[in-house]
């Protein structure tokens, strides 16, 4: 084993940078953008990468190094950093070290020519830029020669995902038998279109998101680099804009800094300003308006933060944010921390104990199916508004833990005896005259097959919905819970996921819907064919056919089941037979 040091975390004022002139960039060469500047150029710099920095190391002691390395993730991750410092590490040579190593610090010999990709034996290809195959042969003509100076010649691949399946095939070739001195690096957002063949031969690192609060806290180290001020809410909006991504939340920061001139601090407000956000306060008071009933409050709150310049979707987005955190600190209590300030932790752990978890949890789902309506509603402020006001509908309604026990006491708010429960004196706290709440329990819907999907539909004048899965929904198999069909071409993309809402709201059950390859009839070939059987059926029929030849030009137009008026003299069908003029 290595005598080398562990990696330590270094202090906050040892940030590094390309800047630096041991990295051979001068220090004056104008201004760098922070995502720049503050890129990682030690293993050590990585946050949230300690795995694939100990498996790194650990390969590196025992000589066990792959020859090809697939780096995925989400934008800003540092796949690209990381791809580059992983070539450094490669071919990490300096005075007294012949080995590769994690350890970067200080420089090898090679590292100022790698970062600063000028070094002959690393070479960067974008895929996105270089996707056909004689690129990819041309890449690879030199990968049996013998590197310039360094140990490996390393080739890092950027968007490997993008590359042709033609480039794939010229590729595979030489990772299944790649030369000793040649490394492959690859980056990707999209792991899922890289071949299984070309994946299997890889070494895979998958890059984290940063959480919240360890994004937060490098944005504030870096801040205070700076000497910039910006408050602790700033930061942590600014870290859940970012959503995982550490140049996201550089790129934020760096517009915020600017927004604060002459030390002033970094607000909470300002953030929000620059990302089209509500105020986070603000908003949970509509939360708390809307459970609270409050209609005209909380419809009014959320339009004076549209008109204000936030963006409708992100107002539902930063809800469904509340109504998560509600649920968890009703499951975990105190375990669970909250991003933001102590007011905000205080108020949101008070709304959790007014609620029930089923409460909490409708209110998810409202506002969960109200983001989705949103995305595809002609005005995003208006859709806004009636979900604020679905939150209002359902704090009107008694909590479903009241239902149940309102129906198994008989369905009314006296059920012990005459005495009135608990929700009835919620209904009249004073003692005076209580209103008698009586819980009407829906008629259960009785879905045994998809036909009486559609008859629900139809009931419930559910017009698109009923004529959408009527004319594109092919059902397959169909039991209570679960759907399996096929979906004909020109469907509307949301049907199932609207069909599937439809079941769960209908029947209070979860609904698992699948896809298939089914040939199975829509309803409405079924109907049209059913019908041809009947006119056919009643072509048939002597009395029906002696009509037809006798009259010329007539057809059957409908064909309808009634009641016999004379059992003895009328048959059970009438047909009505509708002559053409001829000639």
């Amino acid at each position: 084993m290595s005598d080398e040091p562990e990696i330590e975390a270094r202090d906050d004022a040892t940030f590094s940078m390309f800047g630096d002139a041991e990295m051979g960039t001068p220090k004056d060469e104008g201004y760098q953008v922070l995502a720049r500047k503050y890129r990682p150029r030690l293993f050590s710099d990585l946050i949230g990468q300690e795995a694939m920095v100990r498996t790194l190391k650990n390969a590196f002691e025992i000589n066990r190094v792959a020859h090809a390395f697939m780096m995925t993730g989400v934008r800003g991750v540092g796949k690209t950093t990381t791809a580059r410092l992983l070539a450094r590490a490669l071919n990490y040579t300096r005075e007294g070290q012949d080995a590769p190593s994690v350890n970067l610090d200080p420089p090898g010999d090679f590292c100022a020519a790698i970062m600063a990709g000028n070094h002959p034996d690393v070479l960067e290809l974008d895929a996105a830029s270089r996707t056909g195959v004689a690129d990819m042969r041309d890449l690879l003509d030199g990968v049996r020669y013998s590197p310039v100076s360094a140990r490996y010649k390393v080739y890092i691949i950027d968007e490997v995902h993008m590359l042709s399946t033609a480039s794939f095939n010229a590729l595979l070739k030489t990772l299944e038998e790649p030369p000793a001195h040649v490394k492959f690096i690859f980056a990707t957002t999209e792991i899922r279109k890289v071949p299984i063949t070309v994946l299997s031969r890889c070494q895979r690192f998958d890059l984290k998101r940063l959480d919240t609060e360890a994004l937060s806290a490098h944005l504030g180290r870096i801040a205070k680099a700076e000497n910039a001020r910006v408050s602790e809410e700033g930061l942590a909006l600014i870290a859940r804009a970012a959503e995982g991504s550490v140049r996201d939340g550089l790129s934020i920061l760096d517009q915020a800094i600017v927004q604060a001139l002459d030390g002033d601090e970094v607000t909470g407000a300002k953030v929000r300003d620059i990302l089209g956000l509500g105020d986070r306060l603000r908003l949970l008071d509509a939360f708390e308006f809307a459970i609270k009933g409050e209609a005209q409050k909380a419809v009014e709150e959320v339009a004076d933060q549209v008109r204000a310049g936030a963006d409708p979707l992100v107002i539902l987005k930063d809800m469904l944010e509340i109504a998560a955190d509600i649920a968890t600190v009703q499951a975990a209590g105190d375990n669970y921390t909250l991003p933001g300030p102590a007011d905000w932790t205080t108020r949101t752990h008070d709304i959790a104990k007014a609620l029930t978890p089923a409460q909490a949890q409708r209110n998810w789902q409202i506002l969960l199916g109200g983001y989705r309506d949103t995305q595809t509603a002609p005005e995003a402020d208006t859709a806004l508004r009636m979900v604020i006001l679905r939150l209002v509908a359902a704090a009107n309604l008694p909590s479903p833990e009241e239902a149940a026990r309102m129906l198994a006491s008989g369905g009314g708010a006296t059920g012990n005896g005459g005495k009135p429960d608990a929700t009835s004196q919620a209904l009249s706290p004073s003692g005076g005259p209580q209103a008698v709440v009586q819980l009407v329990q829906p008629s259960e819907a009785k879905m045994d097959s998809f036909r009486d999907v559609l008859d629900h539909l139809d009931t419930r004048k559910e017009a698109r919905l009923w004529g959408e899965a009527r004319k594109y929904i092919r059902a397959e198999n169909f039991r209570p819970g679960r759907l399996i069909c096929a979906v004909d071409p020109g469907a509307p993309k949301d049907l199932l996921r609207r069909l599937t809402d439809f079941l769960e709201y209908e029947t209070d059950m979860d609904w698992d819907v699948a896809l298939s390859q089914s040939d199975a009839e829509t309803n409405k070939e079924r109907e049209t064919r059913e019908r041809q059987e009947q006119f056919d059926d009643a072509a048939q029929r002597p009395e029906i056919a002696a009509a037809l030849a006798a009259l010329p030009g007539a057809k059957i137009v409908d064909v309808e089941h009634s009641a016999p008026l004379e059992p003895a003299t009328l048959t059970d069908n009438v047909v009505p037979i509708k002559r053409t003029n001829q000639g």
